[in-house]
């Protein structure tokens, strides 16, 4: 009902818009604003206007441009730094929520950015400020720190390189601001929840463009689950430089640190399917705290240069530096046995460590060829990442899940059985172009070629394998002006992502490949009171790695996969208090090609049918009540079948609610998620193990001005 209510409001609204269209050929006026809108001054220490409310305008480090979201021929969603506090996420799972066609968090409370975007996972592929992060995803990222996240749906690797077909997550970092601001929270709230933030900057210079900011957050918390637990210390500084006023240069650094014990989920007997013995206990715990948590920390340090050579060129560049290490034990689950009430357990033991460099370049500017002005973009990326792995596989005790002991006869050798470290460096040059065709029609197209190269040594044995993939991917895209702040869009684009390995046979595997077909409508006029997005989609991915039913323990390289579907999201700013956002989406997903013809025709893993979320903020302006807000919303996802397990995760529907007051230096916020505390399920790991989703949670966030 709201995906149809969105398109309506879309379509209604475009059509009312036409009398006022634009004419077909570009006047000199808008052929200047293009130009400037196309490289805007780099503002690295401007206000948070464009991030506090639900929806903003233009996503510049995703799109290495300054166009607009409008101008953009592929679906590109912004979680606002005013979405991210009014609902009080603090984790990737929670701010993704909102977003139309993703499903987060799909396996549970485990500690990591678990992430499916269009039906694809896209875990692996997370951003921060437009660079690579680690491909392992051990270390999640911390919201405190982000102004905004960029949700680009479908194939991104024109612009990022190798990446997951279904789309990227990238996070935008908060950066100094030109005025003084000091800014003290604190938040409590049920499961032992205890919070503390600090996010405080000064101006350098009388212009401010010198500045410096620095946030800060230490968090404890425990878990419905017996024995899990989070623990967070975050700290990140930033400084922005003068050097004149066509240089902005930012130093951008952080350190995390992480601690936590992973919620491992429950059987389907017992939770979905019957159990002789009864329910098994939603808070029961079925790894072994005797094994310990996870923990773990990052560092990074890095840099955003942008310099103009004139009022049409502007040279971008951005660096960082990223270390990480730390332990992470496990336990894993075996099948139940015939009693409902014992079930085998394996464990482990691992050490990691790594790091990743990235470093992106690009140029951007205007050029009038034979009296068309395109916008081009060029750049030159390049990254190194190097993970190593040490493991010991350790010998756990069944457990009885309705009498359970911990901690008895664990066996771990004290060396790791497996050694491993990984090496993937990679080089990309791309190349994108956006020109006037005709009157209101304008196309987009881009071009790329990447060179990656995987490497695995064997660290106990030297045995070192390397494997060089090059790729050529690219987009196209056309997108028609039906009015002042309504276009119309259809694209298509490439990815690629290298795969490591050979085949019983001794051959090398392909790099996955995916590609896309999109067409889309939005609606954003000036004012920003409304803005709504509608697409359709066909996505494909190829050359999925499988298992080889003819050879125990080797891959095959023969599946395929499919996702297409409808997606809506619209926000509203009605200028009497009320905001609403909301979004929906209907995906059907399958398997269609694998060696082993059971899968074949199944829907892909933990992918709802349908999902919709809707938010609504109400803020009081004057009169004795003037401060006061509040906000309800809800979520719902359908039922989540897979291919790897044979039970359905039923489908759910949760309410969310807020309250907040504004006086004079303070904000109080009260959410209560989950309101009626309904007990839900995220999705399916395996035959094995059910993953949980939230239960209820409330939160009272009390933030101080000084």
């Amino acid at each position: 009902m709201l995906r149809k209510t969105t398109l309506a409001l879309v379509l209604a609204a475009a059509w009312a818009s036409l009398p006022q269209a634009a004419p077909a050929r570009l006047s000199t006026d808008d052929a200047d604003a293009g130009a400037t809108a196309a490289l805007p001054q780099v503002t690295v220490t401007g206000d948070r206007d464009e991030t506090a409310g639900l929806a903003a305008k233009r996503a510049a480090s995703t799109t290495k441009s300054g166009a607009g979201l409008l101008e953009t021929p592929q679906s590109i969603t912004v979680v606002t730094r005013g979405l991210l506090d009014a609902q009080q996420s603090t984790t990737l799972a929670e701010a993704l929520r909102t977003v139309a066609g993703v499903t987060p968090g799909q396996y549970g409370r485990r500690g990591f950015d678990d992430f499916i975007i269009r039906g694809m996972r896209a875990s692996e592929s997370t951003f921060v400020d437009g660079l690579r992060t680690a491909q392992s995803v051990q270390i999640p990222e911390e919201l405190f720190g982000v102004e905004q996240l960029d949700v680009l749906k479908g194939p991104a690797s024109l612009l990022f390189g190798n990446v997951q077909p279904g789309g990227m997550v990238n996070s935008v970092s908060k950066r100094p601001r030109a005025h003084a601001f000091n800014e003290a929270g604190v938040t409590i709230g049920s499961d032992n929840h205890r919070q503390a933030t600090l996010d405080v900057g000064r101006p350098l210079n009388a212009t401010g463009k010198a500045a410096f900011r620095v946030n800060a957050l230490a968090l404890d918390s425990d878990d419905p689950t017996d024995f899990v637990f989070f623990k967070t210390r975050w700290l990140a500084p930033a400084l922005t430089l003068d050097l004149g006023g066509d240089t902005d240069l930012t130093l951008l650094a952080s350190y995390h640190r992480r601690e936590w014990l992973r919620q491992q989920g429950l059987p389907p007997r017992g939770t979905l399917l019957p159990n002789p013995n009864g329910p098994i206990p939603l808070n029961r715990f079925i790894g072994d705290p005797a094994m310990g948590g996870y923990d773990v920390e990052r560092k990074r340090v890095g840099y955003a240069l942008a310099h103009r050579f004139n009022d049409r060129w502007t040279l971008h560049q951005n660096f960082r530096w990223e270390e990480y290490g730390g332990v992470g034990p496990g336990v894993f689950n075996g099948a139940l046995a015939a009693n409902g009430a014992t079930l085998s357990r394996t464990g482990s033991r691992r050490e990691f460590d790594g790091e990743v460099a990235a470093l992106d370049t690009h140029v951007g500017g205007t050029l009038s060829v034979l009296g068309t002005l395109h916008h081009l973009t060029l750049g030159l990326d390049a990254s190194t990442q190097r993970e190593r792995f040490a493991t010991t596989t350790c010998t756990l005790p069944a457990l009885n899940l309705f009498n359970p002991v911990y901690g008895v006869a664990i066996a771990c050798p004290a060396a790791a059985q497996a050694d491993t470290t990984s090496r993937l460096p990679m080089t990309g040059l791309y190349a994108r172009d956006r020109f006037a065709l005709a009157g209101r029609l304008d196309a987009t197209l881009g071009l790329r070629r990447d060179r990656a190269t995987t490497g695995n040594t064997n660290n106990r044995g030297g045995i070192e394998d390397r494997q060089t993939d090059s790729a050529t991917t690219g987009s196209a895209g056309l997108s028609y002006r039906l009015a002042p702040g309504a276009a119309a869009y259809a694209s298509y684009a490439t990815s690629f992502l290298p795969v490591s390995g050979v085949d019983y046979f001794g051959a090398r595997f392909e790099p996955e490949t995916g590609r896309q077909s999109e067409l889309g409508i939005k609606y954003s006029p000036d004012g920003g009171r409304v803005t709504a997005v509608m697409a359709v989609y066909d996505l494909r991915r190829r050359n999925v790695t499988t298992a080889d039913t003819e050879h125990n323990g080797f891959s095959v390289q023969t599946g395929e996969e499919r996702s297409r579907g409808v997606e809506g999201e619209l926000t509203l700013n009605l200028r009497n208090g009320w905001t609403l956002r909301g979004a929906a989406a209907h995906i059907a997903s399958e398997v269609t090609r694998d060696n082993r013809a059971a899968y074949v025709g199944k829907p892909l893993n933990n992918v709802p049918r349908r999902g919709a979320t809707v938010w609504a903020n109400y803020l009081t302006g004057n009169g004795a009540l003037a401060g006061l807000g509040l906000g309800a919303g809800l979520r719902h996802e359908s039922e989540k079948r897979g291919y790897s397990f044979d039970y359905t995760v039923p489908a759910y529907t949760v309410v969310d609610a807020a309250a907040s007051y504004s006086g004079n230096g303070y904000r109080v916020s009260l959410n209560v998620k989950n309101l009626f505390g309904r007990d839900t399920y995220a999705g399916g790991l395996s035959n094995n193990v059910v993953t949980l989703g939230d239960p209820r949670q409330v939160r009272l966030n009390t933030v101080f001005e000084f």
